[in-house]
């Protein structure tokens, strides 16, 4: 059997210990390489090809983020940050990696002792084996194309409601930045990323999108033109005009889920909904995207070309629940001639 091979690049000792330790307890799993910089791991990945980069943000010599630049330049691979910075103003170079071509990230434990990181070994080694065998493309600019219009659908809907996972933060990012500024729809996200995460990611897209962001709150008036992205383990519903946050049981092994906030929509003015579903492993969002599009809703899927992982779009496609596929820089001109605009 062929291993996954690994670089770890992270400045401290004692942190590659015990992700070298984690990740050899795996026996499809094989550390290739540690950097104690961007530097190193740059070269450790020139050298070595590995399957995937687990690598930090904060190092000497060379940052992560540039390392991220400089890897996805010279040689595409799967990158994992793995940061101590979850707190949302601090969490800005981890989503500014995955900007620049990283793939995911999780939350480093602080202090990084064993007993402490092994809660999450389980799950870090899992995340592992999934992008250590996804595709990585170079970021290429391309112009977007005209996409069809989808017959019979009316413009000037008031709610975009977006569900996304793995690969997802970029692949939002992209969507949102790209939208039109006189977008006047409410726009609810759910996207599946770390612990501790959610808040910074709302911070970001708050950052580098036309559109104010936040997390969402208990009661909040969805309003035209700002974001709203669901908090860590909580389901978002939009229910009487207003955002209702619950702990309920895990949907698709999911909390939040966007089959939770999909299917929700189809009972809150279904005509005003465009749904959009985006890269993710899993199905979660299928059955909910299905039941809009009974209820009367747009719904769009991004396309498997374009997409990290395309099971969750598969999966809506597979239930008859999307009305048009579309490749992701042709998704933001879909949207402006769908939502409502000033």
């Amino acid at each position: 059997m062929k291993k996954i091979k690994i670089v770890i690049a992270d400045d401290s000792l004692l942190t590659r210990v015990v992700l070298r330790d984690i990740l050899r307890r795996d026996a499809e799993i094989e550390v290739v390489a540690e950097a104690r910089n961007g530097r190193e791991a740059l070269d450790a990945v020139l050298r070595c090809q590995p399957d995937l980069v687990i690598m930090d943000v904060v190092m000497p010599v060379m940052d992560g983020i540039s390392a991220v630049r400089e890897i996805m330049a010279r040689r595409p691979t799967p990158i994992l940050i793995l940061s101590s910075s979850v707190r949302s103003h601090d969490a800005r170079g981890a989503f500014h990696a995955i900007d620049c071509g990283a793939l995911d990230v999780m939350s480093k434990p602080r202090g990084m002792v064993k007993d402490v990181f092994e809660p999450m070994a389980e799950a870090l080694v899992e995340k592992v084996k999934l992008l250590a065998r996804l595709p990585v493309r170079r970021l290429v600019s391309e112009r977007p194309r005209t996409a069809a219009a989808i017959s019979g659908s009316p413009a000037q809907r008031s709610v975009l409601a977006i569900g996304a996972s793995t690969g997802g933060p970029k692949t939002v990012l992209s969507v949102l930045r790209n939208l039109s500024p006189a977008t006047q729809a409410s726009i609810l996200v759910v996207q599946h990323i770390a612990a501790g995460f959610a808040e910074g990611f709302a911070l970001w897209l708050d950052r580098e999108t036309p559109f104010p962001a936040s997390l969402a709150r208990e009661g909040d008036v969805p309003r035209p033109g700002h974001i709203l992205v669901a908090p860590h383990d909580r389901h978002m519903e939009l229910r009487d005009g207003r955002i209702l946050l619950t702990d309920g049981p895990m949907v698709n092994s999911c909390r939040p889920s966007i089959d939770v906030l999909f299917a929700g929509l189809a009972h809150e003015q279904p005509e005003d909904v465009v749904a959009l579903l985006l890269t993710g492993m899993g199905r979660d969002g299928a059955e909910g995207m299905a039941a809009l599009k009974l209820a009367g809703a747009v719904t769009l899927a991004q396309d498997e070309a374009s997409c990290v992982v395309f099971g969750m779009p598969k999966a809506a496609i597979a239930l008859g629940g999307v009305q048009q596929t579309l490749a992701l820089h042709d998704i933001p001109r879909a949207l402006g001639r769908l939502l409502k605009q000033k």
